[in-house]
């Protein structure tokens, strides 16, 4: 007899239901954790603190800089609410920092910039 696992029983995380990897906890109900919300682990987050796989590898993953939540969905391959809820437990704990993501840049007036650019050719030639 082998001791090799058998293929078909290998468990992986698919099998594991979402409300067991949160222990029951629901979504955030304020906005803190938005797709675009900018997440880093703390310089002083604790490595050898017992926190589940789950969390520990959203940890890790925010170590190296910021990164979106849709990004930790992302490399986790977790469900965005799931995230979310694990971003929420780990913010609890000041083991994360969060940041609002950077807002997109107004319009600037296409008239404005057309002056600007015909300026430029009178006073450089084009």
């Amino acid at each position: 007899m082998t001791d090799e696992p058998d293929p078909d029983l290998d468990l992986t995380g698919e099998l594991v239901r979402p409300y067991v990897i949160t222990n029951g906890r629901e979504l955030p109900s304020d906005e803190k954790f938005s797709m675009t919300t900018l997440v880093m682990a703390t310089e002083d987050a604790p490595q050898s603190r017992v926190l589940a796989p789950e969390s520990q590898h959203i940890l890790d993953l925010c170590s190296g800089g910021f990164l979106s939540v849709v990004e930790v969905a992302g490399h986790t391959g977790l469900p965005l609410g799931v995230v979310r809820i694990l971003l929420a437990q780990l913010s609890e704990s000041s083991l994360i920092n969060t940041r609002a993501a950077v807002p997109l840049a107004q319009r600037t007036d296409r008239k404005l910039l057309e002056d600007v650019l015909n300026g430029l050719k009178d006073r450089f030639g084009a």
